[in-house]
């Protein structure tokens, strides 16, 4: 500063020097920001880890929207197996009930029941012995 530039009222200094002093203040915490590394990388793995959460919301978002998708898919599907499976059954039992087969093929599950019968009670005896020894 030159002697034209400094004000002749002492107040007037005054008041110019603690401007002078909290422009300085700005500065040299604007400084001890940039010079700060360690909050300058915090603040950056903050940005990039909100950045991430982001990612991920939309892309859960996206796969729960894939796992309807299929799932809609899937039930869609197995309805029709389903039916395919009814109508396949139905003209097979009306296949063999038109055939000239004698009347134990033709109703098969008499004799299925006696073989699960007999099955299960063999199963049972093999199990008790088993046991006792």
């Amino acid at each position: 500063m030159s002697s034209a530039d400094t004000p002749p009222d002492p107040a007037a200094l005054r008041a110019e020097i603690a401007a002078t002093r909290a422009e300085l203040g700005a500065t040299v915490e604007a400084l001890a920001a940039k010079a700060d590394v360690k909050a300058r990388a915090q603040d950056a793995a903050a940005q990039v880890a909100g950045s991430v959460k982001d990612k991920l919301g939309a892309v859960r978002d996206q796969a729960a929207g894939l796992v309807a998708t299929v799932s809609d898919k899937a039930s869609s599907a197995a309805a029709t197996v389903s039916d395919r499976a009814g109508s396949a059954a139905a003209t097979v039992r009306d296949t063999v009930r038109d055939a000239d087969l004698p009347a134990k093929v033709r109703r098969p599950v008499p004799l299925a029941a006696l073989v699960v019968g007999a099955v299960a009670v063999g199963l049972a005896i093999y199990l008790l012995r088993r046991r006792r020894s």
